[in-house]
């Protein structure tokens, strides 16, 4: 399997609703330009999936139905919240969706019973990246007092969705074997 364009569609949306406050505040230049990297990234990236590499993409097996990821993460969004002010829920969107947007591509992995290389290596920088944001929030706690239970909380949920992959990439990958899982029946 190669990359999930359905993960690469919810990534989108969860840094364009987290990043809303880019018409509202500055921070600072560097950050940004680190959010405006970000949403250009994400959109590129779409770019190049479904429009310049389209050939390629494996539509066929990236068949996860985001509607039940979106539904329910927008729900939770408004029932568990700092503060229902707009760009408070849509910030909360982004952090609960963020926590399950790889649900497509670990979909069209298990779909597929195998990933290319490249493949595996993206999703485990992309655990690993999770893995630091856990990391950060440990240090903050302990240096800061803060705690932000909806991001830890979402962040440890996506961190359980890596564990297995994680597992296989460790046992398989880095021994040099291909990621092949078994096929369901």
């Amino acid at each position: 399997a190669g990359i999930s364009g359905k993960s690469q569609l919810l990534f989108a949306v969860v840094f364009t609703t987290r990043y809303l406050d880019l018409f509202t505040s500055f921070i600072s230049v560097y950050n940004t330009a680190m959010k405006v990297i970000f949403l250009l990234s994400a959109y590129i990236t779409i770019y190049l999936i479904y429009m310049k590499y389209s050939s390629t993409f494996d539509r066929e097996n990236d068949t996860f139905r985001v509607e039940f990821i979106l539904v329910p993460v927008a729900g939770l969004s408004f029932l568990v919240n700092h503060d229902t002010a707009p760009l408070e829920l849509f910030w909360t969107f982004s952090i609960y969706l963020e926590s399950v947007a790889i649900l497509p591509q670990l979909f069209m992995i298990t779909k597929t019973g195998a990933a290319e290389t490249i493949t595996t290596h993206y999703l485990f920088f992309l655990g690993v990246y999770r893995a630091l944001y856990l990391a950060n929030w440990i240090w903050r706690y302990q240096t800061e007092g803060f705690f932000d239970q909806i991001a830890v909380v979402s962040g440890a949920v996506q961190t359980i969705f890596y564990c297995d992959f994680f597992y296989l990439y460790i046992t398989k990958v880095l021994k040099g074997k291909n990621l092949g899982l078994p096929l369901p029946i």
